[in-house]
């Protein structure tokens, strides 16, 4: 994002320490540096209000233990006309039986990654890879967001949602 865009400056945080290191030595590699600042934070604990223009959760929500929090914290923190964008796995839309062979590897991701790094916060919503639109619009409302659109942006891999305050 610092690259493309260069006039914006770019906050990102992650749990993992390694991907933050490689993040910032990715960050001076580029000479995007001095915009942007990486931090070990849990999403659900980011404090402050406003300012953002734009959130973004990439690949991520379905690994988070307290969703929910991480949306809240992620409205606090947006401007007056700020957005969230949330992209996810284009999983179907509701279960079936036989799952489509994307949904199945996204259950075998679910329990040999998502679930296992989920399972040690005793608060965990345990969501896993599999994440229906559904879950992904319940957890929105909950964390206070008035709508979430599916975006008209398609993809075989990738769902994009835009969550409006």
């Amino acid at each position: 994002m610092a690259q493309a865009y260069p006039n914006i400056k770019v906050d990102g945080v992650d749990l993992d320490r390694n991907a933050i290191g490689a993040a910032r030595q990715n960050a001076e590699r580029a000479g995007v540096a001095d915009r942007v600042m990486f931090s070990v934070t849990d999403a659900a604990d980011i404090g402050g209000t406003g300012g953002y223009d734009l959130v973004t959760i990439i690949e991520a929500l379905h690994d988070m233990s307290r969703p929910v929090d991480a949306l809240s914290a992620a409205r606090h923190m947006l401007s007056e006309d700020g957005r969230v964008l949330v992209v996810d796995g284009r999983v179907a839309e509701e279960f079936t039986v036989p799952a489509s062979p994307r949904d199945r590897t996204e259950y075998g991701w679910s329990v040999v990654s998502c679930l296992p790094s989920a399972m040690g916060d005793p608060q965990t919503a345990a969501t896993g890879a599999v994440m229906r639109p559904s879950t992904l619009r319940q957890y929105a409302l909950q964390a206070g967001f008035s709508e979430v659109e599916v975006l008209p942006i398609h993809t075989d891999y990738w769902r994009f949602y835009r969550l409006l305050q």
